[in-house]
């Protein structure tokens, strides 16, 4: 073992030159030269494809790096704006040597290939920049797949980065701002939930207020919070690790995901008795978070109406590339399709749509991957708890009749919000279908 292979086992971290970096900077400007560099790259080159694939998957705004083995070689892809793109293929023999590498520096066994392991590691850009790297291998047929999530402090965003409605912006604002209560974002693997809570978290963060956080695992280290990691081997899971934090005398708890009924029942408490909870559900809308809350055994739907706050339910749509993207006059059913959308919106924000609509069309060009699209934004919506609201939930509606109240309430739904965004340039009409359909 080298002496540099020695100091990133200790470490857990990888050093990447500056004339690298700044090599990959100049050089991998999109899929193509990425293809091309890996193309090149010699079998016996492996802490140079190791640097490569993490500064190149920075420089292309990648979240995650998939090794995937096949019979022959090892596929390497990269998800960028949440889509799977093809980048190469790496020979057998320089792969070997590469996954040991990833596992060495992710404190991951060398010798267990048949059962997955997590680990996770950090990487630094000219000895500046850290960036925090979270590591899964699988076993499969033809051996280890791995993937490597790229944990870029770059990606977190403010409030006013979420691509939120001014209507939209001053609610989360004013709900955020509230002593005690339960705002709960829901939503896919994903979609944006962690962005959307630490978003919260930086806005109401101050010296005068306590934060403490429990996570799995920690994604991003934000400094002046406390922040914790369940390890249910151990016996700290979520419920345990909430009913311990609640004893800390905090006034902010974010709670990473509320995964059962336990979890689910300490979080409602903490929101009655004076603290201020933000967490996630996975549901498909935000009608849906009474009935999953009730399914994972939280009997009484008063205490859960009166916990809750602001529910809020989003996904990520791809804009358009700045660079290639073109207007277009809608067509006859593409005008019919979003007036039809668009017209039981409230008035306070539903737009003129004017018969000469134009509307944005993905092209495709080297910046954007030959996409079309580039960068992401969230579409969303929200329910908020007033008293009505809460008068209501305690009926047990269905799900179809507490969306319906939302709605004649004032909410706009996430498929409207995705069509706003496009009557406003940010998206096209395919890609709201794509992410909103089904």
């Amino acid at each position: 073992m080298s002496e540099l292979e020695t100091r990133e086992k200790i470490t857990g971290e990888v050093h990447i030159p500056a004339e690298l970096s700044q090599d990959v900077e100049k050089s991998v400007q999109n899929i193509g030269d990425f293809s091309r560099r890996l193309a090149n790259t010699e079998e016996t080159q492996v802490s140079e494809t190791f640097s490569l694939f993490l500064a190149s998957a920075l420089s292309l705004e990648a979240s995650d790096i998939h090794l995937e083995s096949l019979e022959e070689n090892v596929k390497a892809r990269l998800r960028i704006d949440g889509i799977l793109q093809d980048v190469g293929t790496i020979p057998l023999k320089l792969y070997e040597s590469l996954l040991s590498r990833i596992k060495l520096v992710s404190s991951i066994k060398l010798n267990v290939v048949d059962r997955p392991q997590d680990g996770r590691f950090s990487f630094d850009i000219a000895g500046k920049e850290v960036i925090e790297v979270r590591v899964s291998t699988l076993p499969s047929e033809y051996g280890e797949s791995v993937v490597m999530r790229i944990l870029n402090p770059k990606s977190l965003l403010t409030l006013k980065d979420l691509g939120l409605r001014q209507d939209l912006l001053e609610l989360f604002s004013k709900e955020i701002k509230r002593p005690n209560g339960m705002i709960v974002v829901t939503g896919p693997t994903g979609s944006g939930k962690t962005t959307t809570l630490y978003a919260f978290l930086k806005t109401v963060q101050n010296p005068e207020i306590k934060i403490i956080t429990i996570e799995d695992p920690i994604e991003y280290h934000l400094a002046g919070i406390s922040q914790t990691q369940v390890h249910p081997e151990k016996g700290y899971t979520f419920a345990s690790g909430l009913s311990a934090i609640v004893r800390q005398d905090p006034d902010v708890i974010l709670v990473g995901e509320i995964r059962d009924g336990q979890t689910a029942e300490i979080a409602i408490q903490a929101a009655l008795t004076g603290h201020l909870v933000f967490s996630t559900l996975h549901t498909n809308d935000a009608a849906g978070t009474i009935a999953r809350m009730t399914s994972l055994g939280v009997q009484a739907t008063g205490t859960i109406a009166s916990a809750l706050n602001l529910i809020v339910a989003q996904r990520l749509v791809r804009k358009v590339c700045a660079k290639c993207s073109k207007l277009t006059k809608a067509t006859k059913e593409d005008l019919q399709i979003i007036r039809d959308v668009l017209k039981t919106m409230p008035r306070r924000v539903s737009p003129k749509i004017p018969v000469t609509l134009k509307i944005p069309q993905a092209a495709g060009c080297p910046a954007c991957n030959n996409t079309g699209y580039k960068g992401r934004v969230g579409i969303f919506e929200a329910i908020a708890v007033n008293e009505a609201m809460e008068s209501y939930i305690l009926t047990n509606p269905s799900i179809g009749d507490l969306r319906k109240t939302a709605q004649k309430q004032g909410m706009v739904t996430m498929e409207q919000d995705g069509y706003l965004k496009v009557v406003e340039g940010i998206t096209t009409m395919q890609e709201i279908r794509r992410v909103t359909t089904g």
